[in-house]
């Protein structure tokens, strides 16, 4: 985080995500905010709070993918939950304090692929070691381990085959592999919209009993499976959680999209538990609070949160004031237009245009785009928009496997040719949807 200044970050946003530069800035800047809070004086550190984000704007305009790409580049446990999940505390449903719980979850997911890559070496020797067990059984070989001419022949056997197994030539051969699996109760629960507490989920967890069988795997098959139950005895747990939830309270990031949906009117027939309410318990989570989890307690004080909505039928001033507090910088973003169409088609590295041509090369067809069919492409996205729901950029995918539809289902049938999307081309695929008054069929 500390090499990346605000304007180096907008710089690697701007290879996946079109316009919308405001937006950019404020993320950049929040991220970078984060690296200067680590520098100061811990009397001081602990008081300086995170500048959460307020992101206006119709869907399809880049908000969740800033967000989300955002993360990725500083390395961040980043959580996207819809604020219309949510109801209030006691009501059924899920409440607001499982985003953070949800939010170590990828933090702990985080900071167990970092340690297994520390530990992989180790895990390999004993992954190849269980499985030349496996292969070779020592009673089958060597009966009697008082014989030194068996036991050497037995070692013999053992090293020819560990050479065979590195060189790859005993991937399909069967083996047995015993297993261990404990019930994800809090999955359980989760499904039928409950929420444990979650000491009662560390019960109920210690409580169940272990499901062991014993299952054949191909060799390249069960070399993954043995790797994850290796490295699981090599890595220190205690030091995993330990490192989750010190990234999750010091560089969490959660988007909490739809806010404006839970905006609602005071007063009313009754307790409006998906909207006020659920207002109302996000207050103690974004301004700062402790979470109990299964592992342990998790403050709240320094996860950045960035909100979003569209606020066609609403706006932010419609949010509870104490929430509206809660985020100090708000930034709108605009429309989609058809040049930016274009650019979207053809700049960012991984553009629509690049993924098609990538796509059909896997079946040994290439594609070329002429200037005037890309035009012609954001052009009609943006008629669209234009005369049903403005949906954005996802409407970009709707033209586009319209005018693969029919080069798509006959891919394998054009192996080494080479297809040229023309602007008439464009037309002609299009032509039946675009003319069609059923248009709703195109909205994604």
């Amino acid at each position: 985080m500390q090499q990346l200044t605000p304007r180096e970050i907008v710089a690697q946003l701007d290879r996946y995500i079109v316009g919308q530069a405001d937006a950019k800035r404020a993320v950049a800047v929040a991220i970078r905010n984060r690296w200067r809070r680590q520098q100061l004086a811990e009397d001081l550190r602990k008081d300086v709070a995170p500048r959460n984000i307020l992101m206006i704007g119709s869907t399809g305009v880049g908000k969740t993918e800033i967000a989300r790409r955002l993360a990725s580049l500083v390395n961040a446990p980043f959580l996207k939950v819809e604020a219309t999940k949510y109801t209030e505390v006691g009501y059924h449903g899920r409440d607001v304090e499982t985003m953070i719980r949800d939010l170590l979850d990828v933090a702990l997911h985080m900071a167990r692929v970092e340690m297994v890559e520390q530990v992989r070496k180790a895990a390999e020797m004993q992954v190849e070691d269980r499985l030349l067990d496996q292969l070779l059984p020592a009673g089958e070989y060597a009966p009697n381990w008082s014989d030194e001419e068996a036991k050497a022949r037995h070692q013999r056997t053992r090293e020819k085959l560990r050479e065979e197994l590195r060189a790859g030539t005993l991937e399909d051969r069967m083996v047995e592999i015993s297993t261990e699996e404990k019930p994800a109760v809090g999955d359980m629960f989760s499904q039928a919209g409950l929420d444990l507490n979650p000491d009662m989920q560390n019960m109920l967890e210690r409580m169940m009993p272990a499901r062991r069988d014993t299952k054949r795997f191909t060799v390249s098959s069960a070399r993954k499976f043995i790797l994850s139950q290796e490295a699981d005895k090599l890595i220190d747990r205690d030091r995993m959680v330990r490192d989750a939830i010190q990234s999750t309270e010091q560089a969490g990031i959660i988007f909490l999209d739809e806010i404006d949906k839970i905006t609602g009117a005071e007063g009313g027939d009754g307790p409006d538990v998906s909207r006020s309410g659920v207002q109302r318990d996000l207050l103690p989570i974004i301004e700062g609070s402790t979470v109990n989890t299964k592992y342990g307690p998790v403050n709240t004080d320094h996860i950045l949160f960035i909100a979003a909505g569209a606020f066609h039928k609403s706006t932010p001033s419609d949010l509870m004031p104490e929430l509206q507090g809660r985020f100090p910088i708000r930034v709108e973003l605009s429309d989609l237009t058809r040049d930016d169409f274009v650019r979207i088609l053809t700049e960012p590295h991984n553009s629509l245009t690049r993924q098609q041509v990538a796509l059909l090369g896997t079946e040994g067809v290439t594609v070329k785009f002429d200037r005037d069919a890309v035009d012609e492409i954001a052009q009609m996205a943006f008629d669209l928009n234009r005369k049903t729901q403005n949906i954005g950029a996802r409407r970009l995918y709707t033209v586009m496997e319209k005018v693969f539809e029919q080069i798509n289902y006959d891919a394998p049938d054009l192996v080494g040719k080479t297809v040229e999307i023309t602007d008439s081309y464009v037309r002609q695929a299009v032509k039946t949807a675009v003319t069609s008054s059923d248009v709703k069929r195109l909205i994604l």
